[in-house]
């Protein structure tokens, strides 16, 4: 009697990276089988088991990666602002800007002014540049409404384009991103607001995977952001923050304290910040493009992070105002070349250690036996390639959750 083990694809033709632990644990000559669009056997081609298989797919060379995981965008808003950009480069400080109603404040005038299907449609142009880098899975805070109002509408918005495209969707709540102006002068009303209106009709409807602040002199301040965590916290909302990108508030370690996701930018951050992080599981999530296209010169303390064992995740903090980044393989570039970080933790930064950042470590991330079967297979000689172009399609095929992508 035939004793066959039964999937539903099985794909081979390739070599794996498949970064489990964040390394390339590399299988040469490789077969991944695929059951209910998850991951049952990865191996050496040589060695599949006996197999029936409803469908079979040859890649025909080329190394396979899981797919790649952007765990911090700003995705949806309305407007853009080429024109600070342009302002910046004359001279004119991102700090500047924001205290003259420009920065984060334009965008939430645009985004307010747009509909649910104009927000859509402009974000779906942005979606599908990043899908068609290699992602798979990505997150999108809201943060550009600063209302309950129009904070729902990014949160559905982002909602919807889960519905309508072969990606997996991690929405964040960022209503602490800014001041509006019906609460100038009045920040600590401001954050009443988010906690006793906001939290609790967004953590009702369901909107919010996650919760996220900005900590900085610009933006709320530690004592503020910890009211904001303790009312996320009393709701079972995770927590993540902009933390440590333009000063040193010890945003890093309070985020720490609350057991945060991750703790995001990372410029300023102490030693003390990251033991913090270490000792409490969160991620550090680097964010080149802001640093490049800022112009910054403050660098994030890499060989601290190594040292303490703090997992990297690489993001492309897409957003209209400082990091207009539409490719997450850029980044992985630019994690390298300004921040010394190596191709293969690169890779693992936007892979295993962007899944963690994100909580979906478990099913997410790694080409291993139940994990979903998201994975890409790129045109390369090799997984570090992925760091080395700049630019250009490396894509052979997109799968996701065991199925071919074509868009």
């Amino acid at each position: 009697m035939s004793n066959k083990q039964t999937f539903d694809s099985v794909w081979y033709g390739f070599h794996v990276a498949t970064m489990v632990d964040g390394r390339y644990q590399v299988i040469e000559d490789a077969a991944i089988c695929v059951k209910n669009q998850s991951i049952l056997w990865v191996g050496k081609q040589t060695e599949l088991p006996n197999y029936h298989a409803q469908s079979e797919h040859d890649l025909g060379g080329g190394w396979v990666t899981p797919g790649l995981i952007d765990c911090h965008t700003h995705l949806i808003f309305g407007g853009n602002r080429a024109n600070e950009f342009e302002q910046r480069l004359n001279g004119v400080s991102y700090k500047t800007l924001s205290e003259n109603g420009g920065g984060i404040a334009s965008s939430v005038r645009s985004t307010r002014e747009e509909s649910h299907q104009q927000l859509k449609d402009s974000a779906s142009r942005r979606l599908l540049a990043l899908m068609k880098d290699g992602v798979t899975t990505l997150e999108i805070k809201s943060g550009y409404g600063l209302s309950l109002e129009h904070e729902i509408k990014m949160l559905q918005v982002a909602r919807s384009l889960g519905d309508d495209y072969s990606v997996d969707i991690k929405t964040t709540c960022l209503a602490a991103h800014a001041l509006p102006k019906e609460y100038a002068n009045r920040p600590d009303d401001y954050i009443d607001y988010l906690c006793d209106e906001l939290l609790p009709e967004i953590s009702k409807l369901g909107l919010a995977d996650a919760i996220d602040a900005f900590c900085e002199g610009i933006g709320f301040s530690p004592a503020q952001v910890e009211r904001y965590f303790k009312a996320a916290q009393a709701l079972g909302i995770p927590v993540k923050l902009h933390a440590e990108q333009l000063s040193s508030l010890g945003g890093a370690s309070l985020a720490a304290r609350y057991q945060a996701l991750s703790a995001d930018h990372l410029e300023y951050i102490t030693e003390q910040d990251v033991a913090a992080m270490a000792k409490n599981g969160t991620v550090a999530v680097l964010l080149p493009g802001a640093f490049f296209t800022l112009k910054e010169t403050k660098k994030p303390p890499i060989e601290l992070l190594r040292r303490y064992q703090v997992p990297i995740a690489i993001a492309t903090d897409a957003n209209p105002g400082t990091s207009p980044v539409l490719s997450l393989r850029l980044m992985m570039n630019m994690a390298c070349t300004l921040f010394d970080l190596t191709p293969e933790e690169a890779l693992a930064g936007t892979t295993v250690h962007a899944a963690k950042a994100l909580g979906i470590s478990g099913s997410h991330g790694e080409i291993t036996v139940g994990k979903v079967a998201d994975f890409v297979c790129w045109d390369v000689e090799s997984p570090g390639e992925l760091s080395y172009w700049l630019g250009g399609n490396l894509i052979k095929t997109r799968v996701k959750s065991g199925e071919v992508c074509h868009g």
